[in-house]
């Protein structure tokens, strides 16, 4: 569902608008794009002999997105294309939970608030008739969301060009630009979404005004009190008498607080993951933290509810600890690939560990067993290995070395 990635692929996208064909680092094409936007005309992306069609958005400076429902219709390598939503937890929501009305729009229906309302006592009575029955619709959770943010920014995507150019800086610009063309509840995620900006003491006035400024939506009113997001880099639990206070990287002056049992119950949840950044890997890691937050007094932010990720040192998101050597070889053999994310799905087994994008103009599953894994995942991989023919299954089982990665396509460009 996502468009335009973070970092565009060494074979440029080309498109042809008006007639004429451009290059998407060409200095003309921004101008070429000011003069269709808003217009019933629409570019076409040349990754395939016809061309597929796109639309023309604005964040900023223009930019050529992927229509609703063509990702496709791409070709592999191309920036555009998307695989099936069957190959990640994704292909359950759409349609339900994920709405793409028109190109530009998504709505996401999830399953927490956007507003703390203080309850009031309800009489009871005897239960009414009701006058319809309604049918129940999936709902996202934070994670699932989170997961949502980071395909639609690309971060599940990896191509040789993005090496060296992921930071904060990078994770903050396109996780706001996806967020600005997505819906909750009514509102533009982007305007409840805080991603922390990079640190710099020479500049931690301006960073922590900007930061005010941007979370000022917190401000109760009417015995309201409204609710944002925080996406950022976890860094430590800090346990004191009155609670805990939960330190965000890039967030050094502004810790979010958390109720000592409620941190006790991620904790349990998410144990895996916390121990993961102390598992004897050799894999560096990292830990995404997606926070529910309101105002518990003036400028003190309190924590509603969270979701933990564990993302690569590169920020692509992984299922486990296990899932890092792959992702560390396939960007060590300059490969291109997808990483299919778990959404919501009770199982991430089911799907591939990855997609390599470089094998022509199909995709190549990837699939890891472990001795870790308990039975029912066991299953789900195996289930999945076979669903995909055995002819085109590459398997790695981690207790042994890891067989050769599927070859490049010939012709290939690095």
């Amino acid at each position: 569902m996502n468009g335009i990635t973070a970092v565009p692929a060494p074979d440029e996208q080309r498109f042809s608008i008006r007639g004429q064909i451009w290059q998407i680092t060409d200095p003309g094409l921004q101008e070429a794009l000011a003069q269709i936007h808003d217009t019933a005309e629409r570019p076409r992306c040349l990754c395939v002999p016809d061309g597929v069609e796109m639309y023309v958005a604005r964040h900023r400076q223009y930019l050529v997105k992927r229509m609703p429902d063509t990702g496709k219709s791409h070709h592999p390598l191309c920036p555009s294309y998307e695989p099936d939503n069957a190959y990640s937890g994704l292909g359950d929501l759409v349609g339900d939970a994920v709405l793409e009305t028109h190109p530009g729009h998504v709505e996401l229906r999830v399953d927490f608030p956007w507003t703390r309302v203080h309850r009031r006592a309800v009489a009871r009575g005897e239960p009414d008739e009701p006058g319809e029955v309604s049918v129940p619709r999936r709902r996202m959770t934070l994670r699932a969301v989170t997961h949502f943010l980071f395909e639609r920014a690309g971060f599940n995507r990896w191509t040789p060009a993005m090496s060296g150019k992921r930071n904060q800086g990078v994770l903050c610009k396109y996780l706001l630009e996806a967020a600005a063309e997505i819906e909750v509840k009514g509102k533009c995620l982007a305007e409840r979404l805080y991603v922390p900006e990079p640190f710099s003491e020479p500049a931690k006035a301006d960073i922590a005004r900007r930061r005010r400024a941007k979370l000022a939506v917190l401000q109760p009113h009417d015995g309201q009190a409204p609710l944002a997001l925080v996406i950022g880099e976890f860094k430590t639990c800090e346990r004191g008498d009155n609670g805990c206070r939960i330190w965000i990287r890039h967030m050094p002056d502004a810790p979010l607080l958390m109720d000592s049992r409620a941190w006790d119950r991620l904790a349990r949840t998410y144990a895996a993951l916390l121990e993961a950044r102390d598992a004897d890997s050799g894999h560096p890691v990292r830990l995404v933290m997606a926070a529910l937050i309101h105002a518990r007094r003036e400028f003190t932010y309190e924590i509603d509810a969270a979701s933990l990720m564990l993302v690569s040192e590169q920020w692509i998101p992984v299922d486990g600890i296990h899932e890092l050597p792959l992702v560390d070889a396939l960007i060590a053999q300059r490969r291109r690939f997808l990483k299919p994310l778990r959404y919501d799905a009770k199982a991430a087994a089911a799907f591939p560990n990855a997609l390599l994008l470089d094998c022509g103009t199909t995709l190549v599953p990837l699939h890891l067993t472990s001795e870790f894994m308990n039975p029912r995942d066991r299953a789900l991989k195996q289930k999945a290995i076979l669903a995909g023919g055995i002819s085109n299954a590459w398997h790695w089982h981690t207790a042994n070395p890891m067989p050769s990665l599927p070859p490049k396509a010939s012709g290939q460009r690095l």
